[in-house]
């Protein structure tokens, strides 16, 4: 479909978008020409959309991915109107369906301190334990943190920059436990000398490659067998858990959105349920009159 490789052009080049972005554009926009077949785009109207919609439903996929491929088809015409000569946008108007709101997991204090002490001296135990400390210390997705470069981490002043979604830069903390556990990282690194492929980059292989999001996943969940973690482990995890105890303690809603790089204040709110099903629990255990008799 020529249009849509003009449209990944135009995100890429003049609107900025991440690659991992575009990506995500491309499958849902492949998406539509799937369910529209034969059917020319702009031939498509209302009610084709409405019947893609209940077809998406009926696979079972949730009201937030369809609600994602919606807002892709809608950018998508928007785009082939201003600069195709399309006529409507068959999109406006349409809603996915509502589905249950589901709380992000999180660890509890001792689990993630019991996760992030990795112990031992070699290069996977070293590299692996700057990771999770690093996750854990400053909510960092994934992709942030495969791609982080040296020159992105600033010891004396205890920050690494990063660039999130939309291209968007933010300045993070760093934990004294992350400081330490990437210093050794790295130092331990030179020692050994990797022949180096990317010796920009802060997480390399045993080759010397900047290590890939599969390879980290993978990672945490070997540890997290090893650590007596019994919980589907993934880097979201201890994201969602740096945010829930940072909030936790914290109450500064506006300081998480800022660290963990939210463009709206509503994707933060989720950890406020979280904090307040923690303050619930306590207090069903403590007053009195909480449990029923």
């Amino acid at each position: 479909m020529h249009y849509l490789n003009d449209y990944l052009q135009h995100l890429t080049f003049e609107r900025g978008l991440s690659k991992l972005t575009c990506q995500s554009y491309r499958r849902d926009i492949e998406l539509l020409e799937s369910l529209a077949e034969a059917s020319a785009l702009d031939g498509l109207q209302n009610t084709h959309i409405r019947r893609f919609i209940a077809t998406l439903h009926s696979r079972s996929l949730s009201g937030k991915t369809i609600a994602r491929a919606l807002s892709a088809w809608r950018g998508f015409y928007d785009y082939l109107i201003q600069h195709k000569g399309f006529s409507q946008n068959p999109v406006m108007g349409l809603r996915a369906p509502k589905t249950a709101k589901t709380l992000p997991q999180a660890l509890s204090v001792d689990q993630a301190v019991k996760f992030v002490a990795i112990k031992g001296d070699g290069l996977l135990e070293q590299r692996d334990h700057a990771i999770v400390e690093l996750f854990y210390s400053s909510g960092l997705r994934l992709a942030e943190l495969v791609n982080l470069d040296i020159a992105q981490l600033d010891f004396s002043e205890g920050t690494v920059t990063v660039t999130g979604k939309g291209n968007k830069t933010r300045i993070v903390p760093m934990g004294s436990h992350a400081i330490e556990a990437i210093h050794s990282w790295l130092t331990y690194r030179a020692l050994i000398q990797i022949a180096e492929t990317n010796p920009n980059a802060v997480f390399v292989t045993q080759q010397g490659r900047r290590i890939t999001p599969r390879a980290v996943q993978y990672r945490l969940k070997e540890w997290a067998i090893k650590q007596g973690i019994n919980t589907d482990m993934h880097p979201h995890l201890l994201r969602h858990s740096f945010a829930t105890h940072v909030l936790q303690s914290s109450q500064d809603l506006r300081a998480v959105q800022e660290m963990l790089g939210h463009a709206s204040i509503s994707s933060t709110q989720v950890y406020t349920h979280l904090d307040f099903q923690h303050l619930a629990s306590i207090y069903d255990k403590a007053h009195p009159r909480a449990k029923k008799k």
